[in-house]
């Protein structure tokens, strides 16, 4: 007895062993296909220098579609289609413009951007700026004390933080609630320090809401080197502010999500993607040209090497997760109306930089499964970090009507990120080719493992 259960033992580990082998192998050949033959790093300079920024209802996202379902149907896929979305329309108008002033009549001009979707000045605004480090100060103020004043607010990042998306969510309230915080009080408009971890020149956008109980109030970020001066010079005296700003609203425009699969044995669905709109400065390469081009390639990779998935393969360009997220939401409801079968999705939206593994987004047991099948990759291909975490905006709402599954979100070195994110640096030049080549190959690697082993 003792023998045969040491027999079945060791071939039950042998088969695990084989198994191993058998995904290191092919790992291998998706890596080799993405760092000697890659495609990835012309198709992103195609989208950021023959199209550009990609704001939503705006041309360019209408090239982006034409450009994404040109690209798919050349990789001859077996399905290439468009989802229609609706989606929101602003536009940034006029280049912003702005000076700080002080008591003496000193003055110095701003480098400022107005978050997207803020309501314009009228003109050219003057007002009294009450500098404010929190937007919890803010909270605290009374509205005699707000009133009629542009308020700033000037938390920044904390540099202690080894990963850099957490001090981007520490801080990142200020942009996401400040506006309606200061509409509370009365306040003329709201200017925040950039979610940023350079000092530099370069404000960074970015979206918020509005309370629509109260009056709209223009909003803006200024770049951090500028946010220092403003500092600086607050704790000699008050100051004001001179801001003029043209944004304005637009009715909503039909957009598309850009869709490619190769269809697998069975109903069930891997999704994966990215976004295919962008803010609309610099060129959207790193946010989120890289994580179209990481997706389309993982798929084209997987087609060269003759691949033929158990699960359908669907890599999805997201349109309108900048200023709405209209792109995943339909997705999500018009899978389950299709009473599709999703099981898992990918996400990659933080940056062409070189990758470290994946979070992941679901229970323990998911969690444990996922660092399981990825031992190949920790071994070999030195990604290392496979833990619980976020996954990514669009692919979020798939979870609303499918709980059960699991969602993986690609993990980067992220220490440049907030250099570039919406801002008018995150241009083609900003990313490195093989960091680029490896995250293909990463996200290419984890699918393949998702669809060999997820039952």
């Amino acid at each position: 007895m003792k023998s045969i259960f040491y027999t079945l033992f060791l071939a039950f580990f042998s088969s695990l062993t084989i198994s191993a082998q058998t995904d290191s192998t092919f790992i291998r050949k998706i890596y080799d296909e993405a760092l000697n033959n890659g495609e990835s790093y012309e198709n992103l300079r195609y989208l950021c220098k023959e199209i550009g920024n990609r704001i939503t209802g705006s041309a360019e996202a209408e090239m982006a579609v034409y450009w994404g379902k040109q690209v798919l149907t050349k990789y001859n896929f077996d399905t290439v289609y468009l989802q229609p979305i609706e989606v929101p329309h602003w536009e940034r108008g006029t280049k912003e413009a702005a000076w700080v002033l002080n008591t003496s009549g000193e003055y110095f001009k701003i480098n400022i951007l107005a978050l997207g979707g803020s309501v314009g000045t009228n003109g050219m605004m003057d007002a009294e700026l009450l500098v404010l480090e929190t937007l919890d100060e803010l909270k605290k103020m009374s509205r005699a004390e707000v009133e009629g004043k542009v308020v700033y607010l000037g938390e920044a990042f904390n540099a202690a933080n080894i990963r850099t998306f957490d001090s981007y969510s520490q801080c990142g309230a200020q942009r996401w609630n400040g506006p309606k915080e200061a509409q509370k009080l009365g306040a003329a408009g709201l200017v925040i320090r950039s979610l940023a971890s350079e000092v530099d020149d370069h404000p960074h956008t970015g979206s918020f809401g509005y309370d629509d109980a109260f009056k709209k109030i223009p909003a803006a970020a200024i770049s951090t080197a500028d946010c220092n001066q403003i500092e600086a010079w607050s704790k000699q005296g008050q100051l004001s502010i001179k801001m003029e700003m043209d944004c304005r609203w637009y009715d909503n425009d039909t957009s598309y999500n850009v869709i490619g699969e190769m269809t697998g044995k069975t109903d069930k669905i891997i999704s994966f993607g990215g976004h295919l709109d962008s803010w609309d400065v610099g060129e959207g390469a790193h946010d989120d040209g890289a994580g179209i081009v990481h997706s389309i390639e993982a798929l084209r990779i997987l087609k060269e090497l003759g691949y033929k998935p158990e699960h359908t393969l669907r890599c999805v360009l997201f349109m309108n997760e900048e200023n709405g997220n209209f792109g995943g939401k339909t997705y999500a409801a018009m899978a389950k109306a299709n009473n599709e079968n999703h099981v898992a999705a990918l996400e990659s939206d933080r940056g062409g930089f070189l990758p470290l593994g994946f979070d992941v987004r679901g229970t323990k047991k998911q969690v444990e499964f996922v660092q399981k099948i990825a031992k190949p990759l920790q071994k070999d291909f030195q990604l290392y970090t496979f833990k619980e975490g976020y996954s990514g905006v669009d692919i979020g709402p798939l979870r609303d009507f499918y709980p059960d599954m699991v969602q993986l979100g690609l993990s980067i070195n992220s220490q440049e990120y907030f250099k570039y994110h919406h801002t008018a640096a995150d241009v083609f030049e900003a990313v490195n080719q093989r960091e680029l080549e490896l995250g293909c190959a990463a996200m290419g690697a984890m699918i393949y493992l998702l669809d060999q082993h997820l039952k």
